[in-house]
Parts: C-alpha cells; structure tokens; sequence
C-alpha cells in the first residue's frame, strides 16, 4: 500500500469501496502475515463495520473470516462453518433473542467467543474454516496442538473423534512458555493472537517444537453457561465476568439457542446461522497502565480493586475497575506496571480483561490485613481476613446488612462515625440510637438528625425476608430471601434440617449447609434483631398473584418512597423489565434507558412517573 492511499485514514467513509478494502486487506496482512499491527482492533474492527454497510457482499469480507495459513490443500467441510453475525451491546443480542425465540422462557447457552483461528477436527485431517464450506489442511501443525474438550485435554493427534473449535495459545502458557520462544525473526510474540498468527502461517514447525511450543484446539462445547431470553440481561455481567476469567485469549461472547434442533430449523443466511450470534467486545475495550492495586474490604473477604491511567470507554473517563479475586490476581500473574486492557462489555461495570507485562513490574498481593494489620488466609479463590474483630470488614458486613434490611439514608460515611463514635456494631444497636445519639455524630445537625431517625423508624416494619437478607448468610441475598421466607416462616425456618433446607426451591445442599450453621450461630442477633422490629410475614401473601411495577430514571424522591407508594395500591416492586412485568413507570418515558427499550419490545405498558401518580388515588392496579 502506497503513502497516499492511507490519506483519508480519519475519515474511511470519504474513501470508495476498493480503497477501504484495499486499506482493511493491508492491516489483515500486517496482522496474521506480518506479526506486526500498526493500528488497533478497535480501529480495525470499525473499518470492517463501515465496509460490511456499505458493500455487505464483499468478497474481502469473507477472506477476513479466514487468516493466512501454510496450507496443506483444500478440505471441503461435510457439515459448513459459517461465521456468526455480530453484535455489540446486550440490546442488540436481546434483539436477536426476542426476534427468534419461542417464549421469555426459552433457553440461551452463553459461550467464549475465543480469539484465534477457527478449525475442525475429523479424526484424521485439520482443516481452517476458511469461507465456510472449503478451508486449508494444516494437519502437518498437529504436533503442536493440544485439545480441550468436554471428555478431557490430549494431545490432537491420534485423537479418534471429531471437534470443532478454535486454535488458541491460552494465556498461562504464554506467560510461561513464550517467554521463552522467539519468532522466526528472533524476536518474542507481543501476545497470543500474534504467536497463533505467526506459528500457523510457518511453512516448517521443526524449530517451534524444538523450543517447546504448544497450540490448544479449544472445543466450542467446552465452556457453556445457562440462560434464558427473559433473564439474559440481569445475568448478563455475572456471565461476562465468568467467561472473562477463562485462560485464553478472547474477543467476545457467543449466544445460542440451546434447543439444537429448533437452532437448525431456524435455518442460515449466506453468511450466519440464525439460531446464534456473537457479541464483540469491539469499541469498549481500551489499553492503559496499571498504576496501583488496593486491596477492599467487602463483608466476606477481601477484592483487588486495579487503579489505571485514565481511559474513555463509551463517553466515561474510567480509572479503576474490579480484579474480582486474590485467585484472579495471581493466576494471570498481574503487577502493578503491566498494561492492562479495560473493557465495560454490553455497558456493565468496568473490569480488566487482559494484561501484558509491563517493563517495571512490581507485586500487588499482600500478606496482612491493611486494616487491623492481621495475617490474611486464601480461602480460594477469596483472600480473607480471619480476625472477627476487623474494623474493615464489621464495618462492610453491617453496611450490607443496613441496605438489606432498608435504611436507605444511611451510607457508609455515617455509619463508619457510629462505629467509631457511638460504638454501633450491630442492626439492634442501629434501632435503638436516640436523637442525642445522631447529634454527637459530625456534620449532624436537629433536622438531619430527625431525617435519619424516621428513616431507621420505617426500616423497623420490616418483611421477614429482609430480616433473613440482613444476616449475611452466604449464598442467602435478598432475592433467594424472598424465595425461601414464601415457603416457611421464620420460626419454621428456624426449626428445619439441612436436609428439609435444601428441598426449598432455589437453595440446595451448599445453601442449606451455611442456611443451618449461620441461623444457629446467629441465633442471639436474630432474636435480638426480632426485639426491634415488627416484622410482615411473606408466607401465605400471595405477593406472586400480585401486577408487577417497575421504576427507571432519576426521579425526586428515593426510590423507597415510590415502592411504598406502589405496594400500598395493590403491586408487587420488581427490579427489572422481563416480560412477566405489569407497568414501567419512567420519569421520562423518551429515553432509552435499558429498561425501557426492554419494556418497548416486550410490549409492556409504560407510564410517566407524573401521569402515575396522578391516577393513583383514583385507579387500582391493573
């Protein structure tokens, strides 16, 4: 490619089609040919959008499907292997998922979409995917390759049965083993999906094995996850954050139906099936440095939080992002100074996708508490602070047990001066602060002190499964709460095995173990908790029978307020819009808040927050 035809680079839609072609093939070439991007896959990913708009039948469309290999020949697929089509937001997958599915019930499985070279096994011939119907033999790289499948990992070759995945280094292997292993330049790989590049375009391999490389064939079967249509979205970061924790390199998530027989009926397009679509991490993802790693208290353990140069992904500056765990942490051999990758997938909270090395490395992991100064237990994955009287970790176990049990108003700031200056440690000493109490806190004066007061007044009318929630019992959120206290009250609950727990729906026997333990060893807190409070039995309230409202938007009032409001006219407060929603209340019903364009296509009635409360007096709930 010539100087002036890179020109127009800023501006690709000025260019003709065979120009951003020509440009879109040069930066292929650099990549899987050359080892050597001079542009970012977010940059690259867009030139590819732009010409899939503007010519969607291209043939470098389809090329770009296949990387350049040293091919052994032809091999014509029995069964094609088409690509999938491409989204990028969860509400373009949800699209996809209401256009095709049966019913909000219908099963998704949830998948890596893994960043390598596509290929298939048949028991005798590798083959690449190529176009989808023909691809290249590369069964002389079998010495080389491993593969992770359901049954077990083996070595590739003599393997009797087929498999279809994609070749891959995975990460561990190389953080250890290209460490060591130089490109037929002599220089090392800058990161996996080069050295997959660089190895399989290699004519001869003899000096890849003689420095011990290895590739791995990943199935595509391997790693899966459960879903379905309706509850996608609120599963959604739990799974990104899964899928993001796998050792291998990845650019993306794949969704499919997982009725395998209703997928197929579905039928393809020239270039996709229709029964699956990939979600690209494409435009969301950006590179900086890792500047420092603090270490968390949260009411169980202790989360690595990465603090990083500042970043703009989707129009919001971000400089730190969760690490999840200690295990995370040391498994991908993270240091403070290594590059690291930040992504916010389908617009969730942001989180460290991927890390390189940096050239000054320095350990983030700790041995002792930063708070109370103890030694710390791994208690993998976690790593924890075994000292129960840890100022950290009282303090983040009672502030969840406050939002739990519903005194909205009172933040970790307030809560940590009555800990320090009042001596707080438990909900039953929250209940009985008097006025005078409030005051000797710092920046409370009469009429907020009143304010927080009447706050903690409302949380004492309180529904037994708040109460549960409010115990920090592993396993046991406010969710699974509700779900348990709607089968037994708590008297009951308190009475039950182990064995009688874990038939509840919803808890089985990890559940029902700590459920057992944790309601006996807290046995006096509780009943001290009950001495404060008037609680509102959930067993034999129907509350399931109930319409369902949900509320979205920044709106005057606490959230809370508008609850009660609704659970005084006859509804049941949910938090997200599925399709067994009665009524969306917006504060602005224009935008296009996730929940609204959920409630859009769902077909969900949706009402101004003003024209709500207007009616409310005067009309029940539907």
């Amino acid at each position: 490619m010539q100087e002036d035809d890179l020109f127009t680079w800023n501006d690709p839609e000025t260019m003709s089609i065979e120009q951003l072609a020509s440009l879109i093939d040069y930066h292929f070439q650099k990549y899987w040919r050359d080892n050597a991007p001079e542009i970012s896959d977010d940059d690259y990913d867009a030139l590819v959008r732009i010409l899939q708009r503007r010519s969607p039948n291209h043939p470098l469309l389809e090329k770009l499907g296949s990387p350049t290999v040293a091919s052994g020949g032809k091999v014509v697929h029995k069964t094609p292997m088409l690509s999938l089509d491409k989204a990028y937001s969860i509400d373009e997958v949800l699209s996809w998922a209401l256009k095709f599915a049966r019913s909000p019930q219908e099963k998704l499985l949830v998948q890596p979409k893994y960043d390598g070279i596509s290929a298939a096994w048949d028991g005798s011939i590798l083959a690449t995917r190529g176009d989808g119907a023909v691809g290249e033999n590369i069964t002389d790289k079998l010495p080389l390759i491993e593969l992770e499948h359901p049954s077990g990992t083996r070595p590739l070759r003599g393997c009797p049965f087929p498999a279809r995945g994609e070749i891959v280094i995975r990460e561990d292997d190389f953080r250890t083993l290209y460490a060591h292993i130089r490109n037929r330049n002599g220089r090392f790989y800058k990161n996996p999906r080069n050295a997959v590049a660089g190895i399989m375009g290699l004519k001869e391999i003899d000096d890849m094995l003689r420095q011990g490389a290895k590739l791995t064939l990943v199935d595509y079967s391997l790693h899966s996850w459960d879903s379905t249509v309706g509850t996608l979205r609120e599963d959604w970061q739990r799974l990104v954050e899964t899928i993001e924790t796998l050792p291998y390199p990845m650019d993306g998530i794949v969704v499919k139906f997982a009725d395998s027989a209703y997928s197929e009926s579905l039928g393809a397009t020239a270039h996709h099936p229709r029964g699956q679509i990939a979600f690209k991490f494409s435009n969301i993802r950006r590179t900086t440095k890792l500047l420092d790693v603090i270490w968390s208290h949260g009411k169980d353990c202790l989360t690595p939080v990465a603090v990083f140069e500042p970043v703009e992904i989707s129009g919001t500056t971000i400089d730190h992002a969760t690490l999840h765990n200690f295990q995370n942490v040391f498994e991908r051999d993270i240091h403070i100074g290594d590059i690291i990758t930040v992504e916010r997938a389908g617009d969730v909270i942001p989180y460290v996708a991927s890390t390189e090395p940096g050239e000054e490395r320095k350990s983030c992991l700790i041995d002792h508490c930063p708070t109370c100064g103890h030694l710390l237990t791994h208690d993998l994955p976690e790593l924890r602070c075994p000292n129960p009287d840890c100022p950290g970790t009282r303090l983040k176990r009672l502030l969840a047990a406050v939002r739990n049990i519903g005194i909205e108003r009172l933040g970790e700031p307030t809560l940590q001066k009555m800990m320090n200056t009042l001596g707080v440690r438990t909900l039953k000493d929250i209940f009985q602060l008097t006025k005078s109490d409030i005051l000797r806190l710092e920046g409370f004066a009469s009429q907020s002190a009143d304010n927080l007061l009447s706050e903690i007044a409302k949380a004492k009318n309180v529904p037994d499964w708040q109460v549960l929630a409010s115990l920090n019992i592993k396993g046991i959120g406010p969710n699974i709460a509700k779900m348990i206290m709607e089968a037994h009250t708590l008297p009951e609950l308190r009475e039950l095995g182990t064995e009688a727990l874990a038939r509840i729906n919803g808890i089985g026997p990890e559940r029902a173990s700590a459920l057992f333990e944790e309601l006996r060893r807290q046995a006096d807190t509780l009943d001290e908790l009950l001495a404060c409070v008037e609680i509102r039995q959930t067993k034999g309230s129907a509350a399931s029978d109930k319409p369902t409202i949900c509320f979205t938007g920044k709106m005057p009032e606490k959230r809370s307020y508008y609850v009660a409001l609704a659970e005084k006219a006859g509804y049941q407060a949910v938090d997200s819009a599925t399709a067994s929603l009665s009524l969306l209340v917006a504060m602005d019903p224009n935008e296009n808040s996730s929940k609204l364009k959920n409630a859009r296509k769902l077909g969900i009635p949706i009402q101004s927050l003003d024209d709500w409360l207007s009616n409310l007096k005067s009309e029940k709930a539907p």
